[in-house]
């Protein structure tokens, strides 16, 4: 098996300094706590970034230049191993989802809450089971054929995922959409959850629009602060609001809406809910977002939304085609429940 790792930086390769602080280091730190890779039967490759990254400075142009190593490297190696640090490994994993259509081997995230090179850490059950994962054939075809996260034992679908829990193994849950994937004493999939597209045709995407603003709805909140946040420069806000979609029905927050919107601009209704989905018209409180044309993003997370967006932008320069395709199901970033 030929397995083509992407080294980015993150907590599994770091080190303390003489300030006891943590900075990066190469991947040589973990190929020497690792002396196991050596007695697998795979043939690896390693791309490191120069320099290593911390997830925290995450940018379109190094998801691009990801999505271009595997589009280059494709068709030589049989599966691919991101390591990432988790801060952003959700964000990284869902634009990847989008700019990697149609894919019919494994992308396989994953990263570590402590270092490699300490006792209690897990970067060395993640990275080798993320190895076995990327190397897993079903009938001669890869069982996992799209972008995932694997962490703490669990594999998810990337576009589905969120970090939730800083201080714990368990660092991700992905509660809209089942889990890909449990390592136990044995790698147990589940193949209904599982994406199939061995029909499709790979096709790698390069183009990214970051012009995406963020308006996160709370009780008190002033007119201002909604105007600066709508007229900012984005095509598109994603907003985060309560519940099952609900906002407020002052009637200058609805008119501000509306203003953005007859002004060209998309604005995606998602919950500050991370169980459940947007039922736009369900309740009074959303029937006038549904009725000025604010978008559902049913249960879209965060990441994919923003992400999602991004790449709707650098594909099409038409406002009503990014509306039109953000409601769409894509790449299993979404139930729609109409």
């Amino acid at each position: 098996m030929n397995i083509f790792i992407i080294y980015t930086g993150g907590t599994i390769g770091m080190v303390q300094d003489d300030t006891g602080t943590f900075v990066p280091f190469d991947f040589e730190l973990i190929q020497r706590n690792l002396p196991d890779l050596s007695r697998l039967n795979y043939q690896l490759t390693v791309h490191s970034f120069n320099p290593i990254i911390d997830s925290s400075n995450m940018s379109p142009a190094i998801w691009i230049e990801m999505a271009q190593l595997i589009r280059d490297n494709y068709e030589n190696y049989d599966g691919f191993v991101i390591l990432h640090g988790s801060d952003t490994m959700a964000f990284s994993a869902s634009i990847l989802s989008f700019l990697l259509e149609g894919l019919q081997k494994p992308v396989v995230f994953s990263g570590s809450q402590l270092p490699i090179g300490e006792i209690r850490t897990d970067a060395r059950e993640n990275m080798m089971t993320a190895l076995e994962i990327a190397s897993a054939k079903h009938n001669g075809k890869a069982v996992v054929q799209e972008v995932c996260i694997l962490f703490d034992n669990k594999l998810f679908r990337g576009n589905r995922s969120f970090k939730y829990n800083s201080a714990k193994f368990e660092a991700f849950r992905s509660p809209n959409y089942p889990v890909l994937a449990e390592a136990g004493i044995h790698l147990k999939y589940n193949f209904d959850a599982l994406v199939n597209n061995s029909e499709k045709e790979f096709i790698s995407h390069n183009h990214l629009d970051n012009r995406v603003a963020v308006l996160k709805l709370f009780p008190g909140i002033s007119p201002s602060t909604i105007q600066a946040i709508l007229n900012a420069d984005a095509r598109s806000i994603v907003m985060e609001t309560f519940g099952s979609g609900n906002t407020t029905t002052e009637k200058w927050f609805l008119d501000l809406l509306s203003d953005a919107i007859r002004q060209g601009k998309n604005i995606l209704n998602i919950s500050q809910c991370k169980v459940g989905s947007v039922e736009l018209g369900r309740y009074e409180t959303s029937q006038g977002l549904k009725a000025i044309g604010v978008l559902n993003g049913y249960d879209m997370t965060f990441e994919a939304a923003v992400t999602k967006l991004m790449y709707l932008q650098g594909e099409l320069a038409d406002q009503d085609a990014v509306a039109y395709w953000v409601e769409k199901d894509l790449r299993g970033e979404l139930t729609i429940n109409d």
